[in-house]
């Protein structure tokens, strides 16, 4: 059922956690008339609950990082990925090489 969520389980809680908690303080700070010793103090919420909110993103940024799986074996790819590498490399090359000569015929002129 959970397959997709199979790692950085507590991470995932966290930023949840952190989400829900962020999302109540800021809709009572905004809603509710609280008051306290004749002040009110709903602003306090708001605030919080916007921080309970950014310091979740925290917790998402962990459990994505998390989860990205890693890259597929070589064998997996086939020949598409020895062409797509040798034309990459290629287009590499010759676009460091013909910076390298830009840059050092630069710096031999002075």
């Amino acid at each position: 059922m959970c397959d997709d969520l199979s790692h950085c389980k507590m991470a995932l809680a966290i930023a949840v956690l952190m989400d829900l908690l962020g999302g109540v303080s800021l809709l009572v700070g905004v809603f509710a008339s609280l008051k306290l010793n004749g002040k009110e103090c709903g602003d306090v919420l708001v605030y919080s609950g916007i921080l309970f909110i950014v310091a979740s993103l925290a917790g998402w940024v962990l459990w994505y990082s998390g989860n990205i799986e890693g890259l597929p074996p070589k064998t997996e790819l086939g020949q598409l990925n020895s062409t797509v590498d040798r034309l990459a490399r290629r287009v590499s090359r010759k676009f460091f090489s013909h910076r390298r000569n830009k840059y050092y015929s630069k710096s031999s002129r002075v």
